[in-house]
Parts: structure tokens; sequence; C-alpha cells
């Protein structure tokens, strides 16, 4: 096995990483943006705003698009595990 197939293999990985990560984590942001924009604009600032409905959006994110989310991971190790034979020998 080659340096350059390794890390092409480390790519892939890192860019489903990124990309499932991506998936969960930028609903939470625009929905902590938009709470942060209307604190300020109403000079509330309570902590506890900010955590229910970035908590609750997650979880719907979660329940949508987990299989979605499995499903990549499950192809991307069957593909791995596939092509063993092709990187060792």
């Amino acid at each position: 096995m080659t340096p350059e197939v390794v890390v092409d293999i480390f790519s892939q990985a890192f860019g489903l990483v990124i990309m499932i990560a991506g998936v969960i984590l930028l609903p939470g942001l625009v929905v902590g943006l938009i709470i942060a924009i209307f604190q300020a604009a109403t000079s509330i600032n309570e902590q506890t705003l900010t955590f229910l409905p970035r908590l609750l959006l997650t979880l719907l994110t979660l329940s949508f698009l987990g299989h979605w989310m499995v499903g990549n991971l499950v192809d991307f190790a069957t593909n791995l595990y596939n092509s063993i034979p092709e990187l060792i020998g």
C-alpha cells in the first residue's frame, strides 16, 4: 500500500466526517444565531433561551437524517472492506 492510497482513504474519511458533522451542526448554528439576534434586539439575556431550541433542532435533525448518515458510514466501511484485497495486493 502506497502513501498516496493511505492519504486518499483518509481524505475520503475526513470528507465524510465533515459532511456528517456539518449536517448536524449547521442547523443548530443558524438557530443559535437567530436567537442571539433576537436576544440582542430585545435585551433578553436568558442563557437557557438558546439551549432548548438548539437541542430540539439537533434531535429533529438526527431523527430525520440519521438514516442517511448511518447509510453513508456503512457504505464507506463496506467499500473500504471490499477494497482490502486491492489495497494489500
